[in-house]
Order: C-alpha cells, then structure tokens, then sequence
C-alpha cells in the first residue's frame, strides 16, 4: 500500500503493478493523523495485516536562516518529516504487536548528525525521527517488532541529479567515496533490515552516505585535497 498526497503515488502503483508486482495507490497526506488513520483501516481491509512499514515521506520546502525561517514552514517540515511517521507507527506497530511480527524502517538522514545549513526544520524532523525510532523499539521490540532508521547521503534521486554541476561536484567530492550513492543501494539495505536475518537488529540508525556522515576537515579546497590525496 503507498501512501502519498501527491498524484505520482497512483502512477508508481501502475508501474509496480505492471511490473508484476501488488500495488495499491492512496492519497492522503500523512500529516493528518485522522486522515492516516483512516487509510490504514481501509488498507488493512483490503489486503490483510500489515508486515512491513517504510516511512519515507519527507520534504524539504523551506531553505532560510532560522532568524528568516517562516514558522508554518517550520510547522509543516515538522509534521510531514516527523509527524507522519509516528501518524503510521501509532497505528500500525500495535497491529504487528498483536501478530507478533512486524518490521518498521524510518527514513532518516545524515542531517540528523550533524544539522544541514539553512535547513533547521528539515535537520531538526530527521533528528526528531532517530528518537521515536528508539522509543518504538523500547516499547514493541518485546513483541516481534523490529523499528530501525536508516540515513542516507547524498543519493542519486532526480532532485539530486538536477542540481547545479558545480554544486553537485562539490557535494560529491566532500564525501569520502568521492560518488553520490545510489537510489538501489538504499533500497537494499531497507530490504535488509525488512528480512527474517536482521530481527535482532533494533533501534538502530544506519548511515547509508559513503562515509559522508563522517566529520572531515577541508584544510583547503575539496579539489585541491583529491589533488594531494
């Protein structure tokens, strides 16, 4: 079941069920609590019991300065990056609790680290997410219930790909593996932590970045410490 507000949620349940895959589409904004709910129980109705849970809705609408940062912008980062995952665990880890399996994988970020300049809101959600990733295992780890996050870099989606040459060449080059990652490799690893091998792996938070996420000091420009290294 895909959950998004936006019409490509029907277009990307066409195309994974043309695939040969099952896929069923609705549209709901995963901010609103009642509304999540809501498409939960139908979902659960029209498919059976819930396994598997991916959060991975997050949007990045409001690049400002915190003195400059527009509070409903602020509000609206927040309840979609981390209001919406705890609007599905509330519901859907008691179901898996109850049938004594379920898997649940949070779409953090290396933004969670560290902060993300002129990003608070966006920094502030994906951080705010390790910690209802940790608090879901306290509490349903005991019933079968795994709940890890995983935070990725730089990765190769088609925002990513748009950006600027120039940026995109200096995001790269800053992480250690000198390449932005892949969409497949992150896909993997959640299809992992989603596996009968990974049930005692629990509370976690995986980078995913190329080793991005660690804190390396430019004591020049990024090209010219590839040139000496």
């Amino acid at each position: 079941m895909l959950f998004d507000l936006s019409p490509e949620v029907e277009r990307t349940a066409a195309d994974i069920v043309a695939a040969g895959g099952a896929a069923r589409a609705c549209r709901v904004d995963i901010a609103d609590a009642d509304a999540v709910e809501a498409a939960i129980v139908q979902a659960v109705a029209a498919v059976g019991r819930i396994d598997l849970l991916i959060n991975g809705a997050g949007i990045v609408d409001h690049i400002a300065p915190i003195s400059k940062m527009k509070p409903e912008k602020w509000m609206r980062e927040i309840a979609v990056n981390l209001g919406g995952p705890f609007n599905t665990t509330r519901v859907i880890a008691p179901m898996m609790a109850e049938a004594g399996f379920g898997r649940i994988v949070n779409i953090s970020s290396v933004a969670a680290r560290a902060g993300l300049i002129l990003q608070a809101a966006y920094a502030a959600s994906k951080k705010g997410l390790l910690g209802l990733t940790e608090n879901t295992t306290l509490e349903y780890a005991r019933y079968g219930v795994t709940c890890n996050a995983v935070l990725p870099g730089l990765i190769a989606t088609e925002k990513v790909r748009a950006m600027p040459p120039a940026i995109l060449e200096a995001a790269t080059l800053a992480a250690p593996a000198r390449r932005v990652g892949e969409t497949e490799e992150v896909a993997e690893l959640i299809s992992f932590l989603c596996s009968d091998g990974a049930g005692f792996i629990n509370g976690a938070a995986i980078d995913i970045a190329g080793g991005g996420q660690l804190n390396t000091l430019s004591l020049g420009s990024q090209k010219e410490n590839v040139r000496r290294a």
